[in-house]
């Protein structure tokens, strides 16, 4: 009988320290649901629950700190990794210019800086930017700040190396007016091409990544009955073609900017002016305020030489302060019905159409550049970004925000 009651205690106690040991080891009620036992669950609701560990944030090494309003230029990878570089960085340390945006995927397809060789986008890579670490310290140092462009969807590189993701016209690679081709918007495959190269920029030290060209080829709405391609998952949904190509392209940048995250960058997204003034775009697949709420920042391209007769201005190139004033005007109250408002800051003109002709353009220099830079800041805007294809900006342009 003492035998039987020592060896009852023993067991009793081993019990217990083996509970100890489980619930000191996490796997104790806090970590449990139960179903049936009330008492249990109100002890649930009155534990603390383990915070979720923070979520990984990539480190390049870099520090930008977002300027007080991005005014910015436009950068080739040639200018880049030429000696341009060298004069647009003092052009910005003697005005109030403060970023470059920066080619790393551009027009053609390309890389313009070579990565390692065992990269997947080696073969496509182009040695324009030489080091690209050593210019972002550079700018780090001058306090540039650097946003990478990435040209999506315009990419004869990719298209004709797999013309699978491309446009067909019988069987070859379909091509514009201009020779160029583009791939196909409705595939994963070609995001996840995409989102990879913008997630390398991010590794390098890039704070924002600006995806140019997220559209179907201009006018695809006589094609799209013609020209041979996949749709992927769009192809049994029970939307017309026009919207199938809008939900195509805001997809692709709401997936995106959620595959940036953890890189800590900015995502931002040119598009053309006309859009705002549209439902969408319905060739292209561009819709205004889709796109807009699935970015941080929202580029419109509102050069006054890129619009016809518009807003009741005849010929917009000759009158930039009107024809930036009355876009801004209608940007702000389609931005002002969204919940998730992005910034704004618009691409503005900084050359000379003289391709429209006599009579419909004029020289461009510092009174032109002015007149947009002030009818933005009047209606609240910022920011901007200056295109010149050839990197050469006006002189003696007075940059300072309106106050």
């Amino acid at each position: 009988m003492q035998f039987v009651q020592k060896s009852f205690i023993l067991t009793l106690l081993i019990i217990l320290f083996s509970g100890l040991l489980f619930s000191n080891k996490g796997y104790g009620e806090e970590n449990l649901v139960f179903s049936t036992h009330s008492s249990k669950q109100t002890v649930l609701k009155e534990r603390k629950l383990p915070e979720d560990p923070p979520r990984f944030v990539f480190d390049s090494g870099f520090t930008f700190p977002y300027p007080d309003a991005i005014r910015g230029v436009y950068v080739t990878g040639h200018s880049a990794g030429g000696e341009k570089f060298n004069k647009l960085s003092t052009l910005m340390e003697q005005t109030d210019l403060n970023a470059m945006v920066i080619d790393v995927k551009d027009d053609y397809g390309n890389l313009t800086y070579q990565p390692e060789p065992t990269s997947a986008f080696f073969d496509i890579s182009k040695n324009y930017i030489k080091n690209p670490t050593e210019m972002l310290e550079i700018m780090e140092e001058k306090e540039i700040y650097p946003i990478a462009r990435v040209v999506v969807f315009k990419d004869s590189v990719l298209a004709n190396k797999k013309p699978e993701w491309s446009f067909k016209e019988g069987n070859t690679v379909w091509k514009n007016g201009r020779g160029e081709s583009f791939v196909n918007p409705f595939m994963k495959e070609v995001w996840d091409y995409n989102v990879d190269i913008a997630i390398e920029a991010a590794k390098l030290g890039f704070q924002e990544i600006q995806f140019d060209y997220v559209r179907f080829p201009e006018g695809f709405e006589k094609r799209d009955s013609t020209l041979v391609f996949n749709m992927g998952q769009y192809e049994n949904s029970d939307q017309d073609n026009v919207q199938k190509r809008v939900s195509a392209i805001t997809d692709f940048v709401a997936y995106a900017k959620e595959k940036l995250k953890p890189y800590g960058v900015k995502v931002s997204v040119d598009i053309f002016g006309y859009t705002a003034t549209l439902p969408e775009a319905p060739g292209i697949g561009q819709n205004f305020s889709k796109i807009s709420e699935n970015v941080d920042v929202i580029s419109s391209m509102i050069y006054p030489s890129h619009w016809t007769a518009y807003f009741g201005i005849n010929k917009p190139d000759l009158e930039p302060y009107k024809l930036i004033t009355e876009y801004a005007k209608l940007e702000n109250k389609k931005l002002a019905e969204l919940k998730n408002r992005p910034i704004s800051r618009p691409w503005i003109q900084d050359f000379t159409a003289s391709y429209l002709g006599k009579g419909n353009y004029k020289k461009y220099g510092k009174p032109e550049v002015e007149a947009q830079i002030k009818a933005l800041n009047e209606q609240g805007i910022d920011e901007f970004l200056l295109w010149n294809a050839g990197n050469t900006y006006s002189p003696g342009v007075d940059y300072t925000p309106l106050k």
